[in-house]
C-alpha cells in the first residue's frame, strides 16, 4: 500500500458444497494468481462460506475446528507475499456450535480481527444450523479505518451506518448472494457505499450448488457510489486500484454526518 493507494484483488470463485479438500485446492490456486502479476496487489479477498459451502445438514462435520486450518493457510500466505487478506468467511467450528466467521489477517500473518456473521439468513436455514456472532467487525487497512460484514447483513443499513459513525471508510462484504435477487444485491451495495461515504468492497461466489445458482457479480464501489470494477458470473479475479483519500472529499462534499438528526431518529 503506497500513501492513500490501495490494490484490491478479489477472487469470485465456485465453491464445492460438502468439499473442502476441493475448495482449499481451488482457493490456493487463485491465492497463487491474484499475486503472480507485476503490481501485486495489496490487499486479497474471497467469499463466504468458502470452505463448505452451504452444505448445512453436515455442517458441524465439516467446520474447521477454531479455524484452525483456514488461519493456517491464510496466516503463512498472507506472511509469504507481504499481503493483507480478508479472508472471505468459513464455517468455523466452536464448542458451542458452528459459526460463520471472516478473519483478517495484516501483511506479516498476524491475525487482525475476526467477525461472525450476526444476521442469519432464514431462507437458506442459517439459524438451524448455525450461531450468530455478537460483535462489530473492524480493523484498519493501513492508516485507515475498515470493516467487514457478511452477505445478508447489508440489508440491515443501521449496521453499516454505525460501523461508518464509528471511523470506518472501507466496508469488505463476502457473500453467497444467489439468484434471482441481482438486482437487491446491487441496489443494496450501492445504497451502503452512498449514504455512507465510503468504499464498499463486495466478493460473492458464483456457480450452482443444489438448487441455488450464485450470480457472481463481485463490486468495488466508490464513497460516490461509482461502480470502479464489478465481474461476470463466472470464476474470474477482479483488481482495481483506489485512492482512499477520496473519503475524505466526498464527506467534506455533501456533510451527511454533520448533518444528521439522531435525536429525532
Amino acid at each position: 500500500m503506497s500513501n492513500d493507494k490501495l490494490r484490491l484483488a478479489l477472487l469470485q470463485m465456485h465453491v464445492d458444497a460438502g468439499n473442502p479438500s476441493a475448495n482449499y485446492e481451488r482457493l490456493a490456486e487463485m491465492l497463487e494468481e491474484a499475486v503472480n502479476v507485476a503490481d501485486k496487489p495489496d490487499l486479497i479477498m474471497f467469499p463466504e462460506m468458502w470452505n463448505t459451502g452451504y452444505a448445512l445438514e453436515q455442517i458441524e462435520q465439516l467446520a474447521d475446528p477454531n479455524g484452525a486450518r483456514a488461519k493456517e493457510l491464510l496466516s503463512a500466505f498472507s506472511r509469504r507475499h507481504g499481503v493483507q487478506i480478508v479472508g472471505g468467511s468459513i464455517a468455523e467450528g466452536r464448542d458451542d456450535g458452528v459459526y460463520n466467521t471472516v478473519y483478517v489477517f495484516d501483511e506479516q500473518g498476524e491475525l487482525q480481527a475476526d467477525y461472525s456473521k450476526i444476521h442469519l439468513f432464514r431462507l437458506m436455514d442459517e439459524e438451524k444450523h448455525l450461531k450468530a456472532g455478537d460483535k462489530l467487525g473492524r480493523f484498519r487497512v493501513g492508516e485507515r479505518e475498515a470493516a467487514t460484514v457478511i452477505c445478508y447483513d447489508i440489508r440491515f443499513p443501521e449496521l453499516s451506518r454505525k460501523l461508518a459513525l464509528s471511523g470506518a471508510e472501507l466496508l469488505f462484504v463476502p457473500a453467497q448472494w444467489p439468484n434471482p435477487r441481482l438486482h437487491h444485491w446491487r441496489t443494496l451495495l450501492l445504497a451502503r457505499a452512498i449514504e455512507n461515504q465510503m468504499f464498499v468492497v463486495a466478493c460473492n461466489r458464483c456457480g450452482t450448488s443444489g438448487n441455488s445458482v450464485f450470480f457472481g457479480h463481485s463490486m468495488i464501489i466508490d464513497p460516490w457510489g461509482e461502480i470502479i470494477a464489478e465481474a461476470g458470473d463466472s470464476e474470474t479475479i477482479i483488481r482495481a486500484e483506489i485512492d482512499l483519500s477520496l473519503v475524505e472529499q466526498v464527506r467534506r462534499k455533501i456533510p451527511v454526518f454533520e448533518d444528521r438528526r439522531p435525536g429525532l431518529y
